[in-house]
């Protein structure tokens, strides 16, 4: 109705505007009309002077309908242009959260951001951290308010700035006429601290986190779509850590594109065997071996050794993670009826725990090589903790069904609480190497360490205290309370010694990762039956 009325009043407008032409054709006639009688002398010279006069007059108020007239019609297709903006930014626009639509924002983002343009702009890539473990947890009507907290908090510090949803917890924002990097930076530190205040959701207060990619046009990028893509390096940078921001720079694209080759070279010692693995020894307080585990290394034929940590996140940020633990647990397999190791860990995913049919498939891998339950420990990070959905919790309660025990890899190097150890069920909590090296000379890791063993010891759990590489730090990790423990002090990652089937088959020597510790000899015997 409101549409309507507008409408309405447009075409009065040009009414009104057409009758203020039409007067002005009939004055500019009488006008001339005067103008030529009195320069003839059709009038007498007594009457010339007035005539002139009043065409002269005339003449001006002809100059001031035409002014108005034009006004009018100008306004008037004004008002209908913005009509019609206003009816088309209303039919794209998300209907939860009032931001455009992606294909609306993209195509105003290309309307601003094109090659050749002076203006310039920034542009956000806002991702909500960790609204799948809301969703799962609270329901889906929790991760709504979560969303619609974000784009409330992107309107208060941003209100001039257009905001796209392009994804269900992913936002785009553009920004005109910005400061510098450093400005641009700052704003969106103020959008995730104003994210980050005590919200009530579903019943429950709630700090809420988003992680940021911010990129300059034309500074970073001319065109939209790149401008997107860096934008998106950025996030991608910053997911590493979450509820930051990350500007662009040019090294991104650097190993953007290492990466990917890094990927594709991946791949192919996959398929081709070229990786290996070492195995380092885990001793209970009597300094026996109870366990081992399988860390996996790749000895590039021209880059040399490279580490886990360089393509082991590669691998997860594509379908080579399930390539890669398929590979892993078959070598462990094939390994384990050959050691006299108790257990073997092997490291698990948050990708590959996401998968359906994941805990089946390891289990056939066992039942296939003979294999009991019990001699394979799954070690999985904190981030499962806070992301676990219905199929993570299904397949860690299906290997535990089996035998397998489970271990929480790296406790306290992220972002889970003690509250978040009740929520998923485990065996073994392995403290991260950051608390055993400081607790020597930092009391609150000390406490941190004793009060953690303490709620194991009430939930039945053990804990493994990783990184030992003095005799103070095994001595301090005792006296708290440890049980278990794995280092450098205790033995270095080593490769299994080829069996004599390998060697027949043309295998090389005993390789060792790296030189083995005081207590790797007397304890480890990976001795080839």
């Amino acid at each position: 109705m409101h549409r309507d009325e507008h409408l309405k009043t447009v075409l009065e407008r040009c009414w009104h505007a057409s009758i203020a032409s039409a007067g002005l054709a009939f004055a500019a006639l009488v006008s001339s009309a005067l103008g030529y009688a009195a320069a003839a002398g059709w009038l007498g010279d007594a009457w010339a002077p007035p005539f002139l006069v009043a065409a002269m007059a005339c003449s001006g108020l002809l100059l001031v309908l035409v002014a108005a007239g034009f006004q009018s019609l100008r306004s008037s297709i004004l008002l209908a242009d913005e009509a019609r903006q206003a009816a088309l930014e209303a039919a794209h626009r998300d209907q939860m959260t009032g931001a455009f639509t992606r294909a609306y924002f993209l195509s105003a983002l290309r309307a601003r951001v094109h090659h050749g343009s002076v203006a310039r702009h920034a542009y956000l890539q806002i991702d909500m951290d960790r609204l799948k473990a809301l969703n799962d947890a609270y329901g889906h009507a929790a991760g709504d308010e979560a969303i619609l907290q974000l784009v409330s908090a992107v309107r208060a510090e941003l209100p001039d700035a257009l905001i796209g949803r392009l994804g269900g917890d992913e936002f785009g924002v553009l920004m005109a006429n910005h400061g510098s990097r450093a400005d641009v930076t700052a704003a969106a530190a103020r959008i995730l601290d104003r994210l980050g205040q005590p919200v009530s959701i579903a019943g429950r207060p709630t700090r809420l986190s988003a992680t940021i990619g911010v990129a300059l046009a034309p500074e970073d990028a001319a065109l939209p779509f790149e401008l997107v893509s860096h934008a998106d390096l950025a996030l991608y940078r910053g997911k590493e850590r979450r509820g930051g921001v990350v500007a662009y720079d040019e090294e991104m694209l650097v190993n953007a594109r290492y990466g990917r080759f890094l990927t594709r070279e991946l791949r192919a010692a996959i398929y081709l065997d070229q990786l290996d693995l070492h195995y380092q020894p885990v001793m209970d307080a009597d300094g026996r071996v109870v366990g081992h585990e399988a860390l996996v290394r790749w000895n590039h034929p021209v880059r040399g050794l490279i580490p886990p940590s360089d393509f082991v996140p590669l691998a997860e940020q594509s379908t080579l993670i399930e390539d890669l633990g398929a590979w892993v647990l078959g070598r462990v397999c094939r390994d384990l009826p050959r050691m006299t190791s108790p257990a073997v860990g092997i490291n698990v995913s948050p990708a590959q725990l996401k998968c359906q049919g994941f805990a089946d498939k390891v289990l056939a891998r066992l039942r296939a090589h003979g294999i009991a339950g019990s001699r394979m420990v799954v070690e999985i990070t904190e981030t499962v903790l806070l992301d676990a959905g219905s199929v993570a919790r299904a397949n860690i309660g299906r290997l535990r069904e089996a035998g397998i025990r489970v271990a929480l890899d790296d406790f306290g190097a992220g972002h889970t609480s003690v509250d978040h150890l009740r929520q998923l069920d485990f065996d073994i909590i392995k403290i991260d190497r950051s608390y055993v090296q400081a607790a020597p000379r930092d009391t609150v890791s000390m406490a941190i360490v004793s009060a953690l063993t303490s709620i194991a010891r009430a939930m039945n759990v053990e804990v493994l205290a990783e990184g030992i590489e003095t005799e103070e730090q095994l001595a301090i990790m005792r006296a708290a309370g440890c049980r278990l423990f794995q280092g450098y002090l205790l033995g270095r990652p080593m490769a299994l010694r080829p069996s004599p089937a390998d060697r027949t088959a043309g295998a090389g020597p005993f390789v060792a990762g790296s030189e083995a510790g005081p207590a790797f000899e007397a304890g480890l015997r990976l001795a080839a039956r």
